[in-house]
């Protein structure tokens, strides 16, 4: 059966509203994906690192408990499990600040044997980040060689603007092994100082991964090469927008496994099916939008279980 791995980091985010602390959730990117995926019963694997301290032991716990097979993670004893305290503003969005105490070696685990048509996600700064990215890239460079689908999320935060000349050619190389690239309209305003779907495009290879931005209320753009197609999405009242980009992986990597989409069939998708996996997506992140938790609902999961 073919598996789902998604590479991240994990940290506890606290919720911040107001000045006052309301709640605290085991997150990052992709663990955030992992968990609505494991929550769907689908083969999930989390790949990262946290420690073994109380806040581990929480994560660990969480991951278990949802499905998500931690055979990958390396639990580290001369560190602490990371932080990051979320702010969110009038509009629900987040600014962060992190607090990460990292042991002298990180991401000291084997990786797992990649087959074809197995799916990856790997994503933000945890993939270019120097101290795990040798490790993370030989895997990604295995996945891309046994056909893997790859899905890239850069998701680029303004803080790390300032190294943006270091970073961006590590970005690049990971756009260069995506078979799908999922991003937002800030994500490349920031990296290629892109206006618009169309302009970030441009700015990809000569063979370009598909390419599905995300701009806020704007709608969901779909670039390939047969395809320039914009998809509607619904305005919503929201509550926190921490989980969102990461529940569109989520229904995108859902709708793959769903439909048995393999790697050869990418290239040739007909625009209905596009239609649908980004339909799920957006139906994913707006749930997600709408709570305070970073992963879809056990309720909402019921409804897209496969059989």
């Amino acid at each position: 059966m073919r598996k789902i791995y998604t590479i991240g980091e994990t940290v506890l985010d606290i919720l911040i509203k107001e000045n006052q602390p309301f709640t605290a959730k085991a997150g990052g990117a992709c663990l955030n994906t992992s968990v609505s995926l494991g929550r769907l019963n689908l083969p999930v694997y989390f790949i990262g690192e946290y420690g073994l301290d109380e806040v581990g032991n929480f994560i660990d716990n969480f991951l278990k408990d949802n499905n998500v097979s931690t055979e990958f993670v390396y639990r580290y004893y001369d560190g602490q499990s990371a932080l990051a305290l979320a702010f969110l503003n009038e509009n629900n969005d987040a600014s962060y600040d992190f607090y990460k105490i990292y042991p002298e070696k990180r991401l000291n685990i084997d990786f797992p044997h990649i087959h074809q048509d197995d799916i990856v996600l790997f994503g933000s700064f945890y993939a270019i980040t120097p101290e795990v990215r040798k490790k993370l890239i030989h895997f990604i460079r295995e996945a891309k060689k046994k056909k893997a689908i790859i899905i890239y999320d850069p998701n680029f935060r303004k803080q790390h603007l300032h190294d943006l000349p270091n970073l961006k050619p590590m970005i690049l190389e990971n756009l260069s092994y995506a078979t799908i690239v999922r991003g937002s309209h800030e994500d490349f305003s920031f990296i290629f100082g892109a206006r618009d779907a169309n302009d970030t495009y441009n700015n990809f290879s000569d063979k370009p991964p598909c390419l599905l931005y995300t701009s806020f209320t704007k709608g969901v753009y779909l670039r390939t090469l047969k395809y320039a197609q914009t998809f509607p999405v619904k305005k919503i009242a929201t509550k926190s927008t921490i989980g969102a980009g990461d529940n569109f992986n989520a229904g995108i990597v859902y709708s793959l496994f769903k439909n048995n989409i393999r790697f050869k069939d990418i290239p040739n998708l007909s625009i209905e099916v596009w239609s649908e996996i980004i339909q799920n997506a957006v139906e994913f992140a707006t749930h997600v939008c709408e709570r305070y938790d970073n992963y879809i609902s056990e309720e909402f999961a019921a409804e897209y279980k496969l059989d």
